[in-house]
């Protein structure tokens, strides 16, 4: 075996490593034996010169080993999921797992925490007063059995390798390395034991891959990696160049869930995005035949109201409040002052510089700096104006909830500043543009 700083200086110096140095190395991360210092080092090397295909599957598949494998043979149908790149107010899996356990699948969904300007999924379930986003393995397939899906993190026995890699990436500036990411989102996902896998990969300026070009190339990524693995698995192309619901932050965003859920507010773009990755997973999972039967289906599931009813008992389960669904206002917690962001002049919103919108919330102490930062899960933005709408001068474009009266106002002028106004309204662009897969 090589020594750990020999593993980094051969990927500093873009020579192709072996599977045992890979798996030599990924075993030193999960057992301490190497610094924080040594892994930064390895993800900008790796940043720099890239992975192969097979270097990759090694990085991968030594990460999944790294803790335990769950296998779910043994319940009456597939399980299945799907993982976002990330973005800003995108919270597709509150909605995407429950739409699809109503339609027979099942979603042992495990999730990571926010990373750079983008929200975490579990950031978001932990702003949910109760639920226990780190159950033990007992509870978690307890509630995917019977609930028919648990959305939770990674506990220390699961892809525990990944869990560190993953906090140290987060404040190196190395995200956005296509082999790192492919990594790590396959590593939790082989662990968990799935059938199959949709991915949401994200393009626009408020995605980590900006291009559409880059997205492309994760995607691809991503889909040959799974497939060298063993995992069945496709992935949509989608739009981020605005942020997807029309909340941004943790708890508003989980607001903003249940209200899409009961049927109470459904922004456009952001019920396009979940229905069209529920039915590629119901395709995926053979639970519908085509495209067509599988959006009628996870249509029904939604507006019956049975996901919203899954959802609640998704969060029973997990230790949150029985009445959650039908009393969310109450129980989120609120942030004690809303100051909103006005329309500096008359016209149609152009265009959302939504990264910015992502860094305000990390600065309003929504999303972290340091991996051993804590989250204030009232903050955010809520009310975002899309891409299209006519506003007047002075009209409010967002709202800003926050601690202080001073964030606030920083985070209103940071706001401000991301939109664009022109007098013509734009063109609407479909926030679903590709398919990537078999």
């Amino acid at each position: 075996m090589l020594l750990p700083q020999e593993i980094i200086r051969r990927k500093r110096d873009g020579h192709t490593l072996d599977a045992a140095d890979i798996t030599a190395f990924v075993n030193a991360m999960s057992s301490g034996a190497i610094t924080d210092g040594q892994i930064a080092a390895f993800a900008m090397a790796v940043y720099f010169n890239g992975m192969k295909r097979d270097e990759a599957v090694a990085l991968t598949l030594a990460m999944r080993d790294s803790g335990d494998i769950l296998d779910w043979s043994d319940l009456p149908g597939p399980a299945v999921d799907k993982h976002s790149t990330g973005g800003v107010g995108d919270n597709v899996s509150l909605m995407l797992a429950p739409i699809a356990a109503a339609c027979g699948a099942y979603v042992p969904m495990i999730s990571g925490r926010g990373l750079g300007h983008t929200g975490g999924t579990l950031d978001k379930m932990d702003s949910i007063p109760g639920y226990r986003s780190q159950p033990d393995n007992a509870l978690f397939r307890k509630v995917v059995r019977e609930v028919g899906c648990a959305i939770i993190g990674q506990t220390a026995n699961l892809a525990p390798a990944d869990k560190r890699f993953y906090s140290i990436r987060d404040v190196t500036a190395t995200v956005e390395s296509i082999p790192l990411i492919t990594a790590s989102i396959l590593s939790k996902k082989l662990s968990a034991g799935l059938n199959a896998l949709v991915l949401d990969v994200k393009s626009g300026n408020g995605a980590f891959m900006a291009r559409n070009r880059d997205a492309v190339a994760l995607a691809e990524s991503i889909v040959a990696v799974a497939q060298g693995a063993g995992l069945t698995t496709t992935a949509l192309l989608t739009d981020m160049n605005e942020p997807l619901a029309l909340a941004a932050g943790n708890a508003v965003e989980v607001k903003n869930a249940v209200d899409f859920l009961t049927g109470d507010k459904r922004d456009v773009r952001l019920e396009a995005v979940t229905l069209a990755l529920v039915a590629e997973m119901l395709v995926s999972a053979k639970l519908a035949s085509n495209h067509k039967a599988a959006l009628e289906k996870a249509r029904d599931a939604l507006h019956s109201g049975k996901a919203a009813e899954t959802f609640g008992r998704m969060v029973a389960g997990l230790g949150g409040p029985t009445d959650f669904v039908s009393r969310a206002g109450h129980h989120l917690p609120t942030a004690p002052v809303i100051h909103e962001v006005k329309a500096p002049q008359t016209g149609h919103v152009a265009s959302v510089d939504t990264r910015a919108i992502g860094v305000a919330i990390v600065t309003l102490g929504g999303g972290r700096i340091r991996p051993q930062d804590p989250i204030d899960h009232a903050v955010g933005v809520t009310a975002l104006q899309p891409i299209g709408a006519r506003m007047e001068e002075g009209e409010p474009i967002a709202l800003v909830h926050a601690r202080s009266h001073d964030d606030a106002v920083a985070a209103v002028q940071v706001i401000e500043a991301a939109y664009g106004f022109s007098e013509r309204k734009p063109r609407t662009i479909n926030p679903v543009f590709r398919r990537i897969g078999a």
